[in-house]
């Protein structure tokens, strides 16, 4: 009898690994219990357009990690910063594929738990490094203004894969908690959910406690780190920026000097503004991207933690289970259109990755040295007539050369 009963009885242990194993968030569990988005013609029409964007995400990616990274000769700190910021959004884009079938058999992951990790680890990755990286491009344009001097002697290329590096850890050691805990879960309606359960490593004593901490550590946490902090970061560091050119300008303008005693120096700051002007256009339309296509995923997101603490407004889980998965395909905007943006202004902002832009085109800068392509030279080969004014170096030419072709110049902006 003893024996019977010991056979027939689970034992503890393997009572609590079921249990555990079949715990979920009140939270979820409504979600499991809805039947939502099932028209076929959205799908359709969701489906055909992330077809469409994941074609263009991944070749324009690829496009722009091919020209800086393997036929760019000499690399500059700014070539830095957009070859991290185009492999995360090529990451990104590859994982678009993915989530396009999730679309097409009807909010149904049928790719298994490692894709469902994978794809959701790249995803949260590329937002994090898209951040960081963001804000690292605006603090180093603003101490190219503000402190220019330094800028010249510590701002070089190791040092930019040096951040580089550091954003990519610090973007991975944010994305463990989400690849932790997603997780591949069976609806009621037999459609499987590729989403977080934060009940998981979990006890049915503190399952409560554990889902509401965890689903507003990990909302507030990347709505903060991977969005607001950088936004203020971005702010101040471009409010800096163009209070300094003001400035600049306003003493350039105050000095009444004609063309014969307009200095060399003058001029040079002149180039430089025109030149930088492409580069701060094209990192102003990608920080314009990035806040309009990642703002309605983080409003989502915590309007989720809302309905995890408001269980008795029911309308709370059915605008988050439909409006979360289209903020996401928003998202998933944002590495798409950014190489749109390195594609227009990508031959400009080669040539102005020095405190000075024009001086490193000419070879020449202040005190001597100068950063060309992202690298110190010495002056060593500044011409005895550089203080001489503007009009008598002007050749007397009377047939002056063409100018050279739109690929003649695109050529030489990359050193092909």
């Amino acid at each position: 009898m003893s024996t019977a009963m010991t056979t027939s009885t689970p034992s503890n242990s393997s009572l609590s690994y079921v249990a555990t194993s079949e715990l979920h968030c009140p939270l979820l569990e409504k979600m499991l219990n809805h039947s939502l988005n099932k028209d076929t013609h959205v799908n359709l029409l969701v489906v055909s357009v992330l077809g469409l964007v994941s074609c263009l995400g991944i070749l324009e990616n690829a496009l722009v990690l091919w020209v800086l990274g393997f036929r760019l000769r000499r690399k500059t700190v700014a070539a830095v910063w957009v070859i991290n910021l185009a492999l995360s959004d090529f990451l990104a884009t590859l994982t678009l594929p993915l989530f396009t079938y999730y679309f097409s058999v009807g909010h149904s992951w049928e790719l298994g738990q490692a894709l469902c990790s994978a794809e959701a680890s790249i995803f949260f990755l590329n937002m994090y490094v898209s951040a960081f990286l963001l804000a690292a491009i605006s603090l180093d344009r603003c101490l190219l203004v503000v402190k220019p001097v330094w800028s010249q002697n510590q701002r070089t290329v190791e040092a930019a894969w040096k951040v580089c590096l550091l954003g990519w850890l610090w973007a991975g050691f944010n994305t463990v908690p989400y690849f932790l805990f997603r997780n591949v879960t069976v609806k009621r309606d037999k459609r499987k959910l590729c989403y977080h359960n934060f009940a998981l490593y979990s006890s049915p004593a503190t399952l409560e406690f554990d889902c509401k901490l965890r689903q507003a550590a990990t909302a507030v946490s990347k709505a903060l780190l991977a969005f607001l902090v950088p936004l203020v970061v971005i702010a101040v560091s471009y409010g800096y920026f163009f209070q300094q050119l003001r400035a600049r300008r306003q003493r350039r303008e105050s000095r009444q000097l004609n063309i014969m005693a307009y200095s060399k120096t003058d001029r040079s700051s002149a180039g430089a503004e025109r030149l930088s002007k492409g580069f701060t256009k094209m990192v102003a339309s990608v920080i314009a991207t990035f806040a309009l296509c990642w703002a309605p995923y983080h409003f989502f997101c915590l309007l989720e933690v809302a309905a995890q603490y408001f269980p008795s407004e029911s309308y709370l889980v059915k605008l988050v289970e439909q409006g979360l998965p289209l903020s996401s395909v928003f998202a998933f905007l944002n590495p798409v259109l950014n190489p749109h943006h390195l594609h227009l202004q990508l031959p400009t902002f080669l040539h102005t990755d020095s405190p000075e832009p024009g001086a490193a085109l000419r070879g020449a800068g202040r005190g001597g040295r100068t950063l060309s392509f992202g690298h110190q030279q010495n002056n060593k080969e500044r011409s005895q007539f550089s203080n001489i004014p503007l009009l008598t170096q002007l050749p007397n030419n009377p047939h002056p050369a063409a100018p050279p072709s739109p690929l003649t110049g695109l050529c030489q902006h990359l050193q092909l």
